[in-house]
């Protein structure tokens, strides 16, 4: 027998509640893992603008790769958040599956690499985590020995939800758009926008930080919180940040500007507990991209799809 669905949380629930403090050692081991995963799919993909060759996607069941090239084939590996597995496939038919359970990042980490050596894929990832404080390396870290299988599946349909309200943001913009995707080094869903126009260069950058930011970009996204914001939230911030845009209202009522973060932000509790949480979440997406948009003048008219009368 596989491993059991979720038992607290019913399948049809939508905009399940996930509390920060309830799940801490399984969103860091969880965010490790995806790392992990991540880091491959970084190493073996051919290099695409703003590193869009690295997130993960959303899929029926959890998170996946999409196929990633190895000589003449490819593989993919899948995050299955109802029976909490991860899955290695070759398109040659060999799988492997590894079993989502209580255990500690090092020990995760060195299966993970058995199993891709079993599979002969000869890969050697950066096995140190990025965008995280304090960072320790994943062969050392046994700092939780955690798998909360009902938080996993809580935090997958969230973001299931999430993607699905994105990608409607997403058809209404005509100019240069990201794909929806989970970047696993902030462990966050996000959709962003271009003005098509170049950034200025920011003085002191990574090389991480200079691609990503090398153009003008709106970006909004959700993440479980963290760094100043005490559960998950929705976020969209602008870069570089026009003037003004800090005092500008947006929807709906509860949406703050968050001065350490430079971002908008909406709980995501005020979604869950909505009797129409799809379209507050439009209304957040929107109000803060066409505040953004104003005092940067972007042009509308050439990156929007028009609306017309029936």
């Amino acid at each position: 027998m596989g491993t059991p669905h979720p038992t607290s949380t019913a399948l049809s629930e939508t905009w399940p509640e996930l509390s920060l403090k309830d799940w801490t050692p399984t969103y860091h081991n969880l965010h490790m893992w995806t790392q992990m995963v991540g880091k491959v799919r970084l190493e073996l993909s051919p290099k695409t603008n703003h590193w869009w060759n690295v997130p993960l996607y959303i899929d029926a069941r959890g998170l996946t790769t999409s196929p990633i090239p190895y000589g003449k084939d490819v593989f993919e590996i899948r995050f299955d958040f109802i029976d909490h597995k991860l899955i290695v496939d070759r398109c040659d038919g060999r799988r492997r599956v590894l079993a989502l359970e209580p255990r500690t990042v090092a020990d995760f980490y060195s299966e993970f690499m058995s199993t891709l050596g079993s599979l002969d894929l000869d890969i050697a990832i950066y096995a140190k985590p990025v965008e995280v404080v304090d960072p320790i390396p994943f062969a050392e870290d046994t700092l939780y020995r955690a798998y909360d299988a009902d938080a996993a599946y809580r935090f997958w349909r969230i973001v299931t939800s999430c993607d699905s309200v994105f990608k409607q943001f997403r058809a209404g913009f005509v100019g240069k758009s990201s794909p929806v995707h989970f970047f696993w080094g902030s462990f966050d869903l996000a959709v962003t926008r271009f003005s098509g126009r170049r950034a200025p260069e920011r003085p002191g950058a990574d090389a991480i930080t200079r691609e990503a930011y090398s153009h003008e970009v709106i970006s909004a996204g959700w993440w479980p919180g963290g760094s100043g914001v005490d559960g998950p939230a929705f976020y969209c911030y602008a870069a570089p940040e026009p003037a003004g845009l800090p005092q500008q209202k947006v929807q709906p009522e509860s949406a703050f500007y968050h001065p350490d973060l430079k971002e908008f932000i909406l709980m995501y509790d005020e979604i869950r507990k909505s009797r129409a949480p799809e379209r507050m979440l439009r209304e957040f997406l929107q109000s803060t991209y066409e505040a953004a948009a104003a005092l940067a003048h972007w042009d509308r008219g050439e990156l929007e799809i028009r609306q017309t009368a029936a």
